[in-house]
């Protein structure tokens, strides 16, 4: 399965940036889906999922209230509205399929990675 994101690029603190995933698998909209990041020097870690029908998602601490997730009901394409952007959201955020149909934040459970795209947050 091969995943595109398109969306990054330089933003301003406290601004907004959309992040869109789209997969070249229509299957994939039978699985969750996810994002992840990866900010210099540090571990990658969980943003937000969601389930194969939008119904359910999940959100990291650290960006709860300001991210959106979102997913049209069989889509294999998902969308991150990022809000109330700060310094500390910079990084590569990466999209990923999971293996199964339910939303989850661990890592080992996503099947698939697309390549990652940069976002940077201006102070």
């Amino acid at each position: 399965v091969r995943l595109v994101e398109s969306g990054g690029g330089l933003v301003q603190a406290g601004g907004s940036l959309r992040l869109s995933c789209t997969t070249s698998d229509r299957t994939s909209s039978n699985n969750a889906m996810g994002w992840f990041r990866q900010a210099p020097g540090k571990e990658r870690e969980f943003v937000s999922s969601v389930s194969w029908n939008g119904g359910n998602k999940l959100y990291g601490d650290s960006v709860r209230g300001r991210f959106t997730i979102s997913r049209n009901r069989g889509a294999s394409a998902i969308d991150l509205q990022m809000n109330s952007l700060e310094s500390e959201d910079k990084g590569v955020y990466y999209c990923a399929v999971a293996r199964s149909s339910i939303a989850t934040r661990s890592e080992t459970n996503y099947v698939s990675w697309g390549q990652g795209i940069q976002v940077t947050v201006s102070s």
